[in-house]
Parts: structure tokens; sequence; C-alpha cells
């Protein structure tokens, strides 16, 4: 069963989320702050995390920084309504997508299987097992990014959305092309989100993010991957 932990230090959206997300067959256990869910997440290995915001101790910003220091649990971040801010410093922080407080349970439910989706399918057809875009290296075959021999941690999100670029090197992908492949039909408008993506990977994986050479930008088109040359010789580091 899937495992959900829901991070909230009021006590009524704690059983909002209980028992909405229980309802559709998933294992709900909580956590008041951002320090119990570090344990929790340490402890009892969830396979999603829903955050809020604002919270005692330890705020779900900084809750969610430190839970990509070690893992890459898909994470949901509640924030409340018109609080921009949170919403783009909760994904810059390393969340996969945000959920706006008060919410429907439908749509709670949607964004939790769509980002479980997400997480789940991050296995891509490919004739090769690896991929070398200058510095950079994908294992396919372990779900691996690798910057000049050294390992590059993704979330499942950041993952996906480099995987779209590889698979289209030097074709340009529109911004809703790519919020509709990573994040589904409902994301077409939702163009925050991929801007916050896009950062977050370059921060990750450019020399220089403000003159990236893996993820470039053409502007009023989208974005590509341009073609380089191809490297030859034994591939090292993560092999």
């Amino acid at each position: 069963m899937t495992l959900i932990l829901a991070v909230d230090d009021e006590p009524l959206y704690q059983h909002l989320l209980q028992v909405n997300l229980a309802k559709e067959g998933y294992e709900v256990i909580t956590a008041p702050n951002g320090e119990e869910a570090l344990e929790k997440v340490t402890n009892r290995h969830p396979d999603l995390v829903i955050l809020d915001v604002m919270m005692p101790k330890l705020d779900g910003i900084t809750a969610c920084e430190r839970i990509r220091q070690f893992s890459s649990v898909p994470i949901i971040i509640l924030t409340a309504r018109g609080e921009e801010q949170d919403r783009v410093r909760g994904l810059n922080a390393g969340a996969d997508d945000y959920v706006v407080k008060p919410f429907s349970a439908t749509e709670l439910v949607a964004r939790v299987r769509a980002v479980l989706r997400r997480a789940q399918s991050t296995e891509q057809i490919t004739q090769n097992r690896y991929f070398i875009h200058g510095n950079l290296k994908i294992d396919f075959a372990r779900a691996e990014v690798w910057k000049e021999n050294k390992p590059v941690y993704l979330s499942a999100t950041e993952y996906r959305l480099l995987i779209q670029f590889a698979h289209h090197v030097g074709q340009v992908l529109s911004a809703e092309e790519l919020l509709v492949a990573i994040w589904g039909p409902s994301y077409r408008d939702d163009k925050e989100i991929l801007w916050v993506s896009i950062a977050r990977l370059r921060q990750k994986l450019e020399d220089t993010p403000h003159n990236p050479q893996h993820i470039v930008t053409r502007a009023g088109l989208g974005y590509l991957m341009p073609p380089v040359e191809k490297t030859t010789g034994e591939l090292k580091g993560g092999a």
C-alpha cells in the first residue's frame, strides 16, 4: 500500500488529509511539524510527503530542503491562497508540486495521483543505456545523472524533465509541451512551476546557470538541449 506522510500543525487539515487520502486507499501517517516529518521520512520511508509551509519548530520550506539532502521522495507543499512567494520558495527547495489552501478533496487527490504517477514513470524507452551531453551523463538503467564524473542529485520531477530534453536533442520544446508531458494536461498554463523547475535544473547541471549549455531558452518559442559532438571512448563515473 502506498504510504503518505501528511505534515500540518493544524489538526483540522491533518484530519482532512488523512480522511480524504484514506478513502482513496492510501495509508496515511501524520506529523505536526517539520522536525517530526524528518524523523518519519527517515524511519518510515513514505512514498509521498505533503508539507504545510507555515509550521512551528521547523517550517515546511526548511524541512523540504533537508529532506532533499538525503531523499528523492515526491513532495507536495501546502500554501495559503495568494502566497505566490511560498509556492516559488517551495519549488526552489525541491518540492514537486503544490496545493493551495483551502483545497477540495478532488484537487488534493488529483495532485497526489499525478505526482505519484510521475515518480513511478521515470523509466524511458531508449536504445542506449547511457546518454552523453558535454560534461553531463545519464545512466538510464539506474536513473542516475553525473556531471564531470560526480553524481548530481535530482528529484523525480527534475529527472523526468531532463529526460524529456535528452530524448529531443536539437528540438525546441514549448512550455505547453513540457508542462503536459511532465505534469499533465491540467498544468498546461502553469508556467511558474516550469520556470522554477528549469531554473533548479540549471543550478544543478550548468557550469554557469545564466549562460546554459544543456538547457537553452529560445525566446518566444520554448527550450531545447542543443546537439553536441558525440563523445567516444569508455564511459566513467557511475557506470
